[in-house]
């Protein structure tokens, strides 16, 4: 796959960094901040200690160096907490930018109306432009707005948007009809129906999307916020409380102390990361050449049960050839071209041009000329599967088996031998058979051929691995589809597939508790992709199912709904895997600190410290040395966790409790040890050198 720059380059680079200063500074704003429950109340607890420092500095006591310290250390805190999100999100604004210069003022050359009758065009800024005009774009032209093609076909630069600089087919008729404004026409001319409106176009809603703009939390940010948000009460509860405590113990708290207590306790890490995570799973899409319309779409990609997978074009290479026809006994293989040629003059799909491309190679067919006669074409649809003509009181039919066993009136039981047994040969073999009708009459078959990807089934093993049922949705008879999915290694398979039966199948899956992630490029996929929990639509396809979808694949490369969901994973692992480290901080700092400030009570006549001085297993140098060092850590382990939280926790596929084992044993246990080795290494610094 090949990307721009922009998404490949390093998050840490110094333009990014700098402007990520800059933009943690402006998120210091408390209405920003508000939206960030720990942090707005760590950033309230550093302006009230920066006040008890100034007090201190009149009050000339001697405290002022040491609230000095704490203040200073609170307000990096939180600087570092929106330095995270700012990083995060300098990706996203670095390709917005980058979306917008390509940008440009075009001129788009509008027919006078819009059934173009007389061909009349006028020159008209794409501003001016509104959906349903119709616009002539020829070699060498830019076009203005998103839109489907409606005649014509041409070669396109799309690099603007997939950061591919081939060139791609887009033509009339099927599922690649559909273009992108701000795309250049390398060959031909096309015209070109306006679907979108300016200010509305698929640049603008990227750009809208990777600069952040359009961003929400999602369900599992606003649970884990309320969570968050609740641990801070709680903590807020227990230091007041333990002021009061204190105080009966004859140990005098003063409010510097016990605020530091208080951020120290509350879960400032992930509160600091959290945006960060959420962001940074988004920009992991878009360096896929992903583009998600929510965050809420890639938590949903996590968490899918099953897999709806289409088998052209996913499963197997697609664009199905036709490689032979196959004539019943008595007929020949010429008159079988010859109908079928005709059958095709409604199929604009790559398999309809096929059978004409091998009419042509084969018998010398030509497609005929019409012109003139009393004709009635019907034109291929997903719901009849079928395609045919009525002229000259012959009726014509190609399609599915089942749909022509239809047409001719019987059954497969009761089909010409010659017949059965061609369609069964062909789908043992993986292929897909058509069958012809004439006037009701059974002709012959065409076989279609098709190729399983390389490596897909080891792709669909790791799936399995995850606990993630794979379905492979086919138009194929039952034998076709069954051969593919035992070569691809899907779980399960829906042979003779439309579009009722993919929505019947998401929704069935969705009553029994179960998220359905599925891709399609077609208007007929459109309901499927807007039922399903996650549906990827091809950026290739059409403006219906782009809409549709909740993600979009610059690529259109359908196998990449795998990555998609193994980045949902991924985003989830990391979010609660930093969450487990954050409270097992603070479990840890619990410990560490407390014993230390409260060492001196009970002291026995002589000694200046009392039995509490027993938990201080740290041998912290002083109180004031210990609250020191946890602010210090406390701030620091913040931005020593932003590349894991960008990058993520590394996915490998297995089971649920597995992952729970590895998440409790690498960042809980970690997340225990860690605030002991650093605060202690941090007071030896401040005890020893600055004498605190």
């Amino acid at each position: 796959m090949s990307t721009t720059p922009s998404r490949n380059a390093s998050i840490f680079q110094g333009n990014l960094l700098s402007r990520a200063v800059i933009d943690a500074v402006v998120k210091l704003d408390p209405r920003k901040l508000m939206k960030n429950p720990v942090i707005f109340v760590t950033e309230v607890v550093a302006v009230l200690v920066t006040v008890m420092w100034i007090r201190d500095i009149q009050a000339a006591n001697g405290d002022a160096w040491f609230s000095g310290q704490i203040a200073a250390w609170l307000i990096f805190t939180v600087l570092f907490a929106t330095f995270a999100e700012a990083v995060a999100e300098g990706r996203g604004k670095a390709q917005a930018a980058s979306l917008r210069q390509s940008r440009t003022d075009v001129i788009a050359r509008r027919y006078l109306t819009r059934d173009m009758a007389h061909g009349l065009t006028e020159n008209v800024g794409a501003a001016d432009l509104v959906p349903g005009d119709i616009v002539l774009v020829e070699a060498g032209g830019i076009i203005p707005l998103d839109g489907e093609i409606i005649e014509g076909g041409a070669a396109v630069n799309e690099a603007a948007i997939t950061g591919e600089s081939a060139p791609v087919i887009r033509e009339a008729g099927g599922d690649r009809s559909a273009v992108t404004g701000g795309t250049t026409v390398l060959s031909d001319a096309i015209k070109v129906r306006i679907t979108a409106a300016p200010g509305e176009t698929f640049i603008d809603r990227m750009i809208a999307l990777v600069e952040g703009a359009e961003r929400q939390k999602t369900p599992n940010e606003l649970a884990l916020s309320v969570l968050l948000s609740g641990m801070t009460l709680i903590f807020l509860i227990a230091v007041v409380t333990l002021w009061g405590i204190a105080g009966y113990s004859g140990s005098i708290l003063s409010v510097t102390v016990l605020s530091a207590l208080f951020v120290t306790l509350i879960p400032t890490t992930i509160g600091g990361l959290l945006s960060a995570i959420g962001i940074a799973g988004m920009d992991r899409l878009i360096r896929f050449n992903v583009l998600a319309t929510s965050g809420r779409a890639v938590e949903a990609a996590g968490d899918v049960n099953t897999l709806l997978l289409d088998k052209t074009g996913t499963v197997t290479f697609g664009n199905r050839m036709a490689t032979e026809f196959i004539p019943l006994p008595g007929k020949s293989a010429r008159t079988l071209a010859e109908a079928v040629v005709l059958a095709s003059l409604g199929d604009d799909t790559p398999e309809g041009r096929s059978i004409v491309a091998l009419a042509k190679s084969d018998f010398d067919l030509d497609v005929p000329n019409l012109a003139g006669e009393e004709t009635t074409i019907i034109p291929f649809s997903a719901q009849t599967r079928l395609s045919g003509i009525d002229f000259r009181g012959r009726a014509v039919r190609k399609g599915a088996i089942d749909a022509i066993l239809r047409e001719a009136g019987v059954t497969m039981a009761v089909a010409p031998d010659g017949f059965r047994q061609s369609v069964e040969k062909i789908a043992r073999s993986g292929g897909t058979p058509l069958g012809v009708t004439e006037n009701g009459e059974l002709l012959g078959v065409v076989h279609l051929k098709d190729v399983v990807k390389p490596n897909i089934r080891e792709r669909f093993a790791a799936l399995r691995a995850m606990g993630i049922k794979t379905v492979m949705v086919t138009g194929d008879n039952p034998i076709t589809a069954a051969a593919i999915a035992s070569e691809a290694g899907v779980d399960d398979f829906i042979a003779e597939a439309t579009p009722e039966d993919k929505l019947a199948y998401i929704r069935k899956e969705q009553d029994g508790g179960r998220l359905i992630a599925m891709c399609g490029d077609g208007t007929n996929d459109a309901p499927a992709l807007a039922q399903a929990d996650v549906g990827v639509a091809m950026q290739t396809g059409t403006q219906a199912a782009r809409e549709a979808g909740n993600m979009v694949d610059l690529d259109s490369d359908p196998t990449k709904l795998i990555e998609v969901v193994e980045i949902g994973k991924q985003l989830l692992m990391t979010r609660g895997s930093l969450t487990t480290f954050s409270i097992a901080n603070d479990v840890a700092k619990y410990f560490a600190i407390l014993p230390a400030i409260f060492a001196a009570t009970y002291a026995v006549a002589g000694k200046p410290t009392g039995p509490l001085d027993d938990l201080n297993i740290m041998n912290l140098g002083t109180p004031q040395s210990a609250i020191i060092s946890a602010i210090i850590f406390n701030a620091l382990i913040i931005p020593l966790l932003v590349p894991l939280a960008l990058r993520g926790v590394r996915y490998r596929p297995s089971g649920a409790t597995s992952l729970l084992r590895r998440n409790l044993l690498i960042y809980g246990v970690g997340g225990l040890i860690v605030p002991f080795i650093g605060i202690k290494l941090v007071d030896l610094v401040v005890h020893n050198l600055f004498g605190a």
